[in-house]
């Protein structure tokens, strides 16, 4: 199992290029599965999981031709199983993600329940539910879903009884060859979600209101093929942003997007970065000082993501003043702060709060990553530590970050990998 070698005390300076979003490209290449025709996916990352859906889509026998630089052509109509099995499923939550459009495309959908990251319940009752609302018949039976419909899906109203971002894109997926009008209600609002919807529209679909609360999909009875760019991965964004902050740093990331990290952006000017925008790059600098305390609270977007809150938790151990975290998302993503309290962090959990009193020096120790954005966080403890720190059980960061350590690198980090 590989791990990180990470030598502290540097400050993060220079330009890199920010990748495709993975939580974006996953529900793409799910919605590929939608049309008959060839479907040409672009700008995605090189990550664990966008290989893992691939490998998904290949095992049903679904036509995958990938081009040298990561463009991907699919054709659902060579499929020849309509089961997405437990051997893949379980290292990939995402992979529920192929539910909805294979059993509106096909007419049914065996998936085995999902796996991923161990961050709190993220149930799927809320995708079967919907699904049902839709004229599916689901059973489940040694730990498949089995979703069927005799014709075509019924366009109906839904409610989502909570917000749920792959929820929202199951049921959409599933509603755009729906027979009839489907509205979504309490639907994630995600830039995801957004990119989703925006892909399915270039194949043919009518999906309106997207970005909103209330989602409403005209169903067609067919989409065609298109060639589509994934849009930037904001929470990588987010991630190198705190990173260089906590660095006390000065850096400007390429082909990536402010209008989607508002809430990051103004927690990180409340740090003490002073923040420059440009059409497709945001540029950083500490000019050498120390970070604020922040406080922040996640809640679903437009908020503050749960996604950045480890990364902030890591820069408020040693910014100056305390600060308070609060999870309100997932209720174990709380979980890095032991880690960084055994590199002298001073962090005391409340419920779903954290107390951070910040320090002016982490110091190095071997520690263990338990999610993806815990390992980033300790990545960045590392980049301020005293010494040397060792973060195991990277493949948590392999799954949401590509080439992690040759970015950090570039902005001059000291890190490397090493090998098992």
């Amino acid at each position: 199992m590989d791990k990180l070698l990470i030598s502290g005390g540097t400050q993060l300076n220079g330009e890199i290029r920010i990748s495709g979003s993975k939580n974006s490209a996953l529900p793409i290449l799910a919605a590929t599965l939608l049309s008959d025709e060839a479907v040409t996916i672009r700008n995605l990352p090189h990550l664990h999981d966008v290989t893992t859906m691939i490998a998904l889509l290949r095992c049903m026998g679904v036509d995958v031709i990938i081009d040298e630089q990561l463009g991907v052509e699919i054709r659902a109509n060579t499929i020849e199983e309509l089961t997405a099995p437990y051997e893949l499923v379980k290292t990939m939550r995402a992979s529920i993600l192929v539910l909805g459009p294979m059993l509106a495309h096909f007419g049914e959908a065996n998936v085995s329940f999902p796996g991923g990251c161990a961050i709190g319940s993220r149930p799927v009752d809320l995708h079967l539910r919907g699904l049902e609302a839709l004229g599916a018949t689901i059973v489940v039976d040694e730990g498949y879903i089995r979703a069927t419909v005799d014709g075509r899906l019924k366009g109906a109203n839904i409610l989502m009884e909570m917000v749920t971002v792959g929820g929202t894109e199951n049921i959409m997926m599933a509603a755009v060859l729906a027979d009839g009008r489907t509205v979504i209600e309490n639907a994630a609002r995600e830039p995801e979600i957004v990119d989703l919807a925006e892909c399915l529209n270039a194949m043919g679909a009518k999906v309106s209101g997207h970005g909103t609360q209330t989602i409403t999909i005209d169903g067609v009875v067919s989409l065609h093929g298109c060639d589509y760019s994934v849009m930037p991965d904001r929470i990588e964004t987010g991630t190198y942003l705190v990173a260089a902050a906590a660095t006390g740093g000065h850096v400007k990331l390429k082909d990536t997007r402010h209008d989607i990290l508002e809430a990051v952006l103004v927690k990180l000017e409340e740090a003490g970065a002073i923040i420059t925008l440009g059409d497709d790059w945001i540029e950083l600098d500490m000019k050498g000082e120390r970070p604020k305390a922040v406080s922040i609270k996640t809640a679903p977007y437009p908020a503050f993501p749960t996604d950045m809150q480890a990364q902030f938790t890591a820069m408020n151990a040693i910014a100056d003043g305390t600060s308070s975290v609060t999870e309100t998302v997932f209720e174990n993503r709380l979980n890095q702060t032991q880690e960084m309290n055994r590199m002298g962090a001073n962090i005391v959990i409340e419920g779903n709060t954290a107390i951070i009193v910040g320090t002016e020096q982490l110091q190095s120790a071997p520690v263990m990553a338990s999610d993806l954005r815990a390992s980033a966080s300790l990545v960045i403890a590392g980049l301020v530590a005293e010494g040397d720190t060792i973060v195991d059980r990277i493949y948590h960061i392999d799954r949401g970050y590509e080439c992690i350590e040759e970015k950090l690198q570039m902005l001059g980090a000291n890190i490397r990998r090493l090998p098992n």
